[in-house]
């Protein structure tokens, strides 16, 4: 069953890109690909919508996303910096405006230290990027994915609104 409030988060992203004749990309990694299926679920997408990577790996995001070995070495891969680059890099390989990423601890258990609902999200577009740290409380693995599409969706519609 679809999540009405997330659907209607994305359709208010596509329609605020197409008013604005943007392009985005997305690059996942604990959402697993939910971000680019509700954008996806909106009709008329494919004027606004380049491209959606999910890489969990660290070799994905280095092979496929260039994220830096460095980065992922020093910082792991539930970090700001990572996001950052996941972010930038997405929106540099597609040729979209607007990247965006994920990365974090979904649960039920921790990753690299992190706590279950500690996730960062990253929108980058042509004058830099931002990154924001969330902490979700872990209800389950599946409301933390959902809080956090949630809560990309919401920094996309609010940087269009100001931009």
């Amino acid at each position: 069953m679809i999540n009405t409030k997330i659907f209607e988060k994305a359709e208010e992203t596509v329609n605020l890109l197409k008013q604005k004749g943007l392009k985005i990309a997305t690059a996942e990694s604990c959402t697993g690909g939910m971000v680019s299926a509700f954008i996806t679920s909106v009709s008329g997408v494919s004027e606004v919508f380049e491209m959606g990577i999910t890489s969990y790996s660290c070799r994905i995001k280095h092979k496929i996303l260039n994220v830096k070995n460095e980065t992922l070495d020093r910082f792991g891969a539930i970090s700001e910096s990572t996001a950052k680059q996941m972010a930038n890099n997405v929106r540099e390989i597609s040729g979209a405006d607007i990247g965006v990423s994920v990365t974090g601890a979904a649960g039920p258990d921790g990753s690299e230290g992190h706590n279950p609902g500690f996730v960062f999200i990253g929108l980058s577009h042509k004058d830099g990027t931002t990154v924001k740290q969330l902490n979700i409380e872990p209800k389950s693995r599946n409301f933390v994915r959902e809080q956090t599409v949630l809560q990309l969706f919401t920094l996309v519609i609010n940087f269009l609104k100001e931009n």
